[in-house]
């Protein structure tokens, strides 16, 4: 698995925390909503492989539901960290689909990204 590092910089908690809730959302896309209970079956007998996300269901739950309070809140900001973690686009073309440079769209993400993360702090300081 390749984690983006912007400017081979390391990523930050937070980051990268939002980077492995991009992958847990990603899994098992393109499955069917609808599955025979044998394929099921059969699914569940075979070895799994490995997921490649290190983040456990709970915490990406969390995430995500912070996400979707980023994207009710400040609508631009919620899309450019769902497409930017959640569906792995580049920030070249997160910038380009809101006409906006790159930087700015890396600016962007960035103070999406700090929004999470306090409000994920509170939930922490909840627990």
């Amino acid at each position: 698995m390749n984690t983006r590092k912007p400017l081979h910089r390391p990523l930050g908690d937070t980051e990268n925390m939002l980077e492995q809730w991009g992958y847990w959302r990603m899994n098992g896309m393109g499955v069917p909503s609808y599955a025979s209970p044998m394929w099921a079956i059969m699914r569940d007998v075979l070895p799994s492989e490995s997921k490649g996300y290190t983040i456990t269901d709970d915490l990406a739950c969390v995430v995500d539901a912070a996400v979707a309070k980023l994207c009710k809140r400040e609508q631009q900001l919620g899309d450019m960290i769902w497409l930017y973690y959640g569906a792995k686009w580049p920030a070249v073309r997160v910038g380009r689909h809101y006409k906006v440079s790159e930087m700015k769209a890396r600016e962007l993400i960035k103070a999406g990204a700090a929004w999470i993360d306090c409000v994920l702090e509170t939930v922490r300081e909840a627990a």
